[in-house]
């Protein structure tokens, strides 16, 4: 692509705006899960528009467990309990200005126990 990189000169790939391409996502910085359904995207770095946890051989070691682990916690919480966003709280997914990307305000929600 005509760029000139030295040899030994670092280079750190930015997965924050891989994800925000307008070239691969349609409407990129709003919250739609939807988007994932049809898509062949995946996490695992097979596909480039999609690499949070890194791709080839740098890719995270942990991404088999995490994965499971995370899946397992959140099966958990879905079958246990109803959730819903406390009286005048709107979902707000604005990212702070980090070098690691996490939410600028907390996600406050109510969780309800389920009565079975």
């Amino acid at each position: 692509m005509g760029y000139n990189i030295a040899a030994g000169t670092r280079v750190i790939t930015n997965a924050w705006t891989i994800g925000r391409d307008l070239l691969s996502w349609d409407e990129p910085t709003e919250f739609k899960p939807e988007r994932f359904l049809n898509n062949s995207a995946d996490f695992r770095g097979h596909n480039f528009e999609l690499i949070p946890f890194g791709a080839g051989r740098r890719a995270c070691p942990g991404i088999q467990f995490v994965t499971v682990v995370n899946e397992l916690a959140v099966a958990n919480l879905v079958h246990k309990f109803d959730f819903a966003l406390p009286d005048g709280v709107e979902f707000d997914v604005s990212e702070a200005p980090v070098f690691s990307v996490r939410k600028m305000f907390p996600l406050l929600v109510v969780a309800t126990p389920h009565t079975c």
